[in-house]
């Protein structure tokens, strides 16, 4: 069986214009996408299970066709499949959080970017497994490239579920870098568009200061299709208005913080972007990179003890040991620790867009990830993905090539706070030469 599947009904640039002009039929596609999570997610663990997931879609799809039949009318993902992290509160289903905590300590209202998809004309297919509380204890999904290796944390089921063509959108979050990293893992594109750009109403909080919402798909060229359904004042003029842009590298101890076969990678890379013509500057930052991420992480704890502690009282044997150890480093955390971090991202933001303007770059190029995704249970190292996270600058994952163990490996790049669609139109035009 191969688990990696990739065709046009599994790119939402193709199948958007095919389910609203018919086609491809809506009921076939259903029938198909279904068939296939039978077939492979009791193998990758994607989606939480569920009973007669078909007939319920079958039953959404024939709603949404006598609402407009009319194909000029159809919104812009009619009929689309899409997961949902088991983090983020969806109407008819439960929230589990990737944990054994009762579900009616998570319920609410739904949260506004499933709304946003749902009047978008998209179908919910489930829930994608998540990590507890979106922290490291794994979730039991496995990379399609390879089933003995994790496919990255904490949006697991979100991105093997698009690599393996069971659904063609996924929405994650990242609090370090549960977009980036899994993205990256499962050789699919994933967008963490700028902090706050899409509203994180009705998601179980990790860090508010810092919890980033976005999505997974297979094709750069659905990234547009999806961000003006789901973020906040998308201007998609300004991705045509982009030019060739000129790429900065940041040097020094971040880089170093990457495993050699992924600097090796990352300098060849260069070299071919060098060789297409594009300027690249190597721009001396984040000196400072242990104080970041020490920033970074004590907020993290802070934050998510808030959240927990009243749950841990009454539910301590059913939280997992990792968890319990960050609620619990998160009450040592003080108050002034808490407070210079949060000031901190600000500073940090700042500083980056300075160098940024005096350096005449228009977006920054990093590792995806440290290395290839590990073997085993762990979900891989987000410290490369930290800093865009910690400053809420946008970033954009797209798969670059393969390790030596035939493994994704993927290209991060950040953009400027608040304009991602710059920064989709930059990368557009640098992923054609990468390809």
């Amino acid at each position: 069986m191969h688990l990696l599947f990739s065709s046009e009904e599994t790119k939402i640039s193709v199948i958007t214009e095919q389910l609203r002009d018919e086609t491809v039929d809506i009921s076939g596609y259903i029938k198909g996408v279904c068939k296939r999570i039978k077939q492979v997610n009791p193998e990758i663990h994607a989606l939480l299970p569920e009973q007669g997931r078909e007939k319920r879609l079958l039953a959404e799809a024939k709603i949404l066709q006598q609402k407009f039949p009319n194909k000029a009318n159809r919104p812009p993902l009619y009929g689309v499949l899409v997961g949902i992290k088991d983090i983020i509160l969806t109407d008819g289903f439960e929230t589990k959080a990737g944990s054994a905590l009762p579900s009616h300590l998570f319920k609410g209202e739904q949260a506004s970017l499933v709304t946003k998809l749902k009047v978008a004309g998209a179908l919910i297919v489930g829930k994608t497994q998540t990590t507890e509380f979106a922290y490291f204890e794994p979730a039991p999904t496995r990379n399609p490239h390879n089933l003995a290796h994790t496919p990255g944390g904490s949006s697991s089921g979100s991105a093997a579920g698009v690599a393996a063509g069971i659904m063609p959108l996924s929405i994650g979050t990242q609090t370090i870098g549960s977009i980036t990293r899994p993205a990256a893992y499962c050789g699919i594109v994933g967008f963490k568009p700028s902090f706050g750009r899409i509203e994180n109403d009705g998601v179980i909080p990790f860090s508010i200061s810092v919890d980033h919402l976005g999505f997974f798909i297979q094709d750069i060229s659905g990234v547009n299709t999806v961000a003006q359904v789901l973020c906040n004042n998308w201007d998609s003029y300004k991705i045509r208005n982009t030019v060739q842009p000129i790429i900065g590298i940041v040097t020094g101890n971040y880089l170093q913080q990457a495993d050699a076969e992924m600097i090796d990678f990352f300098q060849n890379q260069i070299e071919h972007l060098k060789q297409a013509g594009f300027s690249i500057k190597k721009i001396p930052a984040m000196e400072n990179i242990e104080q970041i991420n020490q920033h970074h992480k004590n907020l993290n704890a802070w934050e998510f003890a808030q959240v927990h502690s009243k749950w841990l009282k009454s539910f301590k044997p059913l939280y997992r040991k990792g968890t319990i150890e960050l609620i619990e480093k998160g009450n040592t955390i003080s108050q002034e620790q808490v407070e210079r971090a949060k000031k901190e991202i600000l500073t940090f933001r700042n500083s980056l867009e300075q160098l940024a303007n005096k350096h005449g770059i228009n977006l920054w190029l990093s590792p995806a990830t440290t290395g290839e995704a590990p073997k085993g249970m762990p979900t891989g190292n987000p410290i490369m993905n930290l800093p865009w996270t910690f400053s809420g600058l946008p970033t954009l994952t797209i798969p670059a090539g393969k390790s030596k163990n035939n493994l994704p490996l993927g290209l991060q790049f950040a953009g400027q706070f608040n304009k991602d669609e710059e920064l989709l139109g930059f990368v557009k035009n640098i992923y054609k030469h990468l390809k």
